[in-house]
């Protein structure tokens, strides 16, 4: 056998998501190059780890098996390295951290000196909706996550971050709204662009125009904010965005802005965990970092 910790990496990763495209997504890497590393280890074996039927991928239970016993070979050379670096006197571990689809644009900058100072702690981020990485926290599979709206549960503890202000946008033609323009109209013009249920941002846009008395009106959902984004400039309708996803999009003049009674909507970036979460080292030091530097980190890169 010549399969390497690399291919077994992206092999678990592919189980994991059930998904060649949200792999490499979560991995930095393109989707030819999963697909030829699934293909090199696929090699190995006389029997079929994953098939392909239509366009979806299917974990066979031989796949099921080469996974799991993946997922120990990788947890033990994770064990190995944090032996190493403890050895060293240095802070090791991994996080484990959920994150909504536009908690892209946030988390990177709370993590990137953190990780400068430890080279010994790895990060694992799993990126999803509002409601799977709440499920995440529940199961405690994760140590922390980020969310983007109004949190009232007594199950998590919370740390507020920053703000996340949500705009109506539409094109530089779809924008071009009367002055007089009254949300009943969308009725007979082109439809909203809405995240798939479970999303954060589909909750506000639903709460938002549920308080504007409207009801009724075209939809398009998609799976993902880019995806919607893509959507709003190609002109096929309008939504409500985070701007902190946005910002290039509307300094291009790609995406505009629509000025509305009530908006932007405002809610915060929240880091939660759950309250009984017995807190690893590295856990702690995290929180004891952002806690410390989240007004720099904010003034640094978020004015």
């Amino acid at each position: 056998m010549n399969y390497t910790l690399n291919q077994l990496q992206i092999f678990l990763k592919v189980v994991q998501t059930n998904s060649i495209t949200k792999a490499a997504e979560e991995l930095n890497l393109t989707q030819p190059a999963v697909s030829i590393q699934i293909k090199n280890l696929q090699a190995q074996f006389d029997i079929p780890l994953i098939e392909i039927i239509g366009k979806k991928i299917y974990i066979t239970d031989f796949g099921k098996e080469i996974a799991e016993s993946a997922k120990n070979i990788l947890d033990q050379v994770y064990a190995i390295n944090y032996k190493t670096m403890a050895f060293k006197d240095q802070l090791v571990g991994r996080l484990k951290i959920s994150i909504v689809s536009t908690g892209k644009y946030v988390l990177p900058y709370f993590l990137s000196d953190f990780l400068r100072t430890n080279p010994g702690v790895e990060i694992s981020i799993d990126v999803t909706n509002r409601e799977k990485v709440l499920e995440s926290q529940l199961e405690n599979e994760v140590d922390f996550s980020l969310v983007s709206d109004a949190l009232d549960n007594p199950t998590f503890d919370s740390i507020d971050l920053l703000s996340n202000d949500l705009y109506l946008i539409g094109n530089s033609e779809t924008a071009k709204m009367k002055p007089t323009f009254n949300y009943q109209d969308f009725k007979n013009e082109l439809p909203l662009i809405f995240r798939e249920y479970g999303s954060g941002t589909r909750k506000i846009m639903e709460s938002y125009f549920k308080k504007q008395g409207v009801d009724g009106l075209k939809k398009i959902e998609l799976m993902s904010n880019e995806a919607v984004k893509q959507a709003v400039i190609a002109g096929l309708g309008y939504s409500i965005m985070p701007i902190i996803g946005i910002k290039n999009e509307v300094n291009a003049g790609t995406l505009k802005i629509i000025e509305r009674e009530g908006l932007p909507i405002s809610t915060k970036w929240k880091l939660i965990w759950h309250k009984d979460k017995s807190l690893s080292p590295v856990s702690k030091a995290f929180l004891t970092y952002v806690g410390e530097n989240k007004d720099q980190i904010k003034q640094k890169y978020f004015q």
